[in-house]
């Protein structure tokens, strides 16, 4: 699992198509708002939580078709298919490959760049746990339309309509928590429901992906 792991890591470090286009794709998308909604910082500050999310978000569609499609194209699902390793933890293990150089480097910087939106200072820090216990959820989620979408030609699109759905609960109680904790509001029940929605998705999303990759495989 762990030499999986490694190997998944080193491509997409290798390829820079995770690592490096979401983080530009995310620092765009927060650079660009205070210049479509104007500067004033009221306005700012209201709508940073959400922003920040979505950002997010957007930012992980961009590198899910390749969870999967690059061992599909060089025969290596197969080979893993094949393994004596389970596919539900071959699942798992390429989910959270994908968020340590997706989810985890964009919770890392989204504080930082909740500045330029004058994010809330009592904000900041629940933005950032907000992110860190989200989007491992959106990289579960998104391991998930991987795998229905394995082998379609170009199935960029078609991944993004299938996961987009799915995706709403996490952003709702995301951006809820940190927008709720800005305003010194109770947060508690947004961010549980946020952690609730991210154990499910790791309870259920390797048993429905594996079984996914297994009928694509026949």
């Amino acid at each position: 699992m762990m030499a999986l792991l490694r190997r998944d890591l080193a491509l997409a470090l290798r390829s820079g198509g995770g690592f490096g286009l979401s983080l530009a794709f995310f620092l765009i998308v927060v650079v660009f708002v205070p210049f479509g909604v104007g500067p004033d910082t009221g306005v700012l500050a209201r709508i940073a939580p959400g922003v920040l999310w979505i950002a997010a978000l957007l930012s992980c569609l961009l590198s899910l078709d390749r969870i999967f499609q690059l061992d599909w194209e060089d025969g290596s699902l197969d080979a893993l298919a094949l393994a004596p390793l389970p596919l539900e933890g071959v699942v798992a293990m390429k989910a959270l490959a994908h968020w340590l150089t997706t989810g985890l480097p964009l919770t890392v910087i989204a504080p930082l760049l909740g500045v330029l939106l004058n994010l809330p200072g009592a904000a900041a820090p629940w933005i950032f746990l907000s992110l860190l216990v989200g989007t491992p959820a959106l990289s579960l989620l998104g391991a998930f339309g991987a795998a229905l979408t394995v082998g379609i030609r170009r199935g960029g699109l078609l991944l993004s309509l299938l996961v987009m759905p799915l995706y709403i609960p996490t952003l709702i109680f995301g951006a809820l928590t940190a927008s709720r904790a800005g305003d010194g509001l109770d947060f508690f029940t947004p961010f549980a429901l946020l952690g609730g929605v991210t154990l499910l998705a790791a309870a259920l999303i390797p048993f429905a992906a594996a079984a996914a990759i297994r009928i694509n495989l026949r």
